[in-house]
């Protein structure tokens, strides 16, 4: 049986309901050599966001995948806060962000060393915390991969080939996520365990045919971001192209920002809920379609 590893423990389909594949409940997006860098209370985060929680969880969504990983403030502890004050299950990665968000550390590590330290979080714990990173997270430059990413690259799909962890990769062009495609198999893993994160921000849809056709999932994680009939559409075009089976929903929103005063102004998690869904079954999507795009899909993206 595939479970979602999050910070209450495996949790299996039967236990889960809505999932949201893309949000952030922590995010710092300062390079990790400024001075306070991801650093905050973690009281000021839980009373921050567990509001947010609140609000999802009475809309039926029972977990949200946190995406900020290393290079952009992951805090695994105020995450782990998060979920036990609002007994919600958070999916937490390993990996590491693209350059210039690249500590020391990971810039001077060798591909082995790196794909110990992910396998080290995938199947034991992350830094001691007592949860099992749930996926690897990963991005590209816009041009292209560097030396640096593509290093990265190889020691996630081995770290992933071990565990049958999903990597995701913030990666703007699709003939980017080909070339990362590339370098998956070459290392031996499989392009249908591979999320193009952002993939709304690729314009040639022809890409996302490609992506798609190609075994891995597109995400379309600007709900409630871009405007309700511009989303609509998309959903709806994919779907007609015969990509629901291979379609994530989400918003990428949130979060506790510690460069701002008191954190900011969280942006909710709800509009996939009140807003999308209901504008899709309008538009004559079905409900089981929609229960593939919001409940099914995830899990089968995130579950291993």
């Amino acid at each position: 049986m595939k479970y979602l590893r999050t910070t209450l423990g495996p949790k299996s389909k039967p236990e889960l309901g809505m999932i949201l594949p893309h949000e952030h409940v922590f995010v710092d997006l300062r390079t990790p050599d400024q001075p306070g860098y991801a650093e905050a209370e973690t009281e000021d985060v839980v009373r921050l966001m567990a509001p947010e929680i609140e609000r999802i969880k009475k809309l039926g969504v029972t977990a949200l995948v946190e995406c900020s990983t290393g290079g952009v403030g992951r805090r695994a502890d105020i995450d782990l806060a998060v979920s036990l004050a609002t007994d919600f299950p958070i999916v937490v990665p390993t990996g590491n962000y693209r350059e210039p968000w690249i500590p020391e550390w990971v810039r001077h590590a060798s591909e082995r060393e790196l794909e110990a330290w992910m396998l080290r979080e995938l199947t034991e714990q992350i830094d001691e915390i007592g949860f099992q990173a749930g996926w690897i997270k990963l991005s590209a430059g816009d041009d292209g991969m560097t030396a640096l990413e593509t290093k990265i690259l190889r020691a996630a799909a081995r770290a992933a080939a071990q565990t049958d962890a999903v990597i995701g990769s913030h990666t703007i062009r699709g003939r980017v996520v080909m070339d990362q495609l590339d370098v998956i198999e070459a290392e031996g893993y499989r392009a249908d365990r591979f999320i193009s994160i952002h993939t709304q921000e690729e314009k040639d849809f022809a890409y996302n045919l490609a992506v798609a056709q190609r075994g891995a999932w597109i995400e379309y994680d600007h709900v409630g971001r871009a405007g309700d009939d511009e989303v609509a559409e998309l959903v709806i075009r994919a779907l007609e192209a015969g990509c629901g089976d291979r379609l994530l929903l989400s918003h990428d929103r949130g979060w506790y920002d510690p460069a701002l005063p008191m954190g900011g102004t969280p942006k909710p998690y709800t509009h996939l809920s009140t807003v999308l869904l209901p504008e899709l079954r309008r538009r004559g999507v079905d409900d089981g379609t929609l229960m593939r795009l919001t409940h099914d899909n995830p899990f089968e993206a995130f579950a291993r």
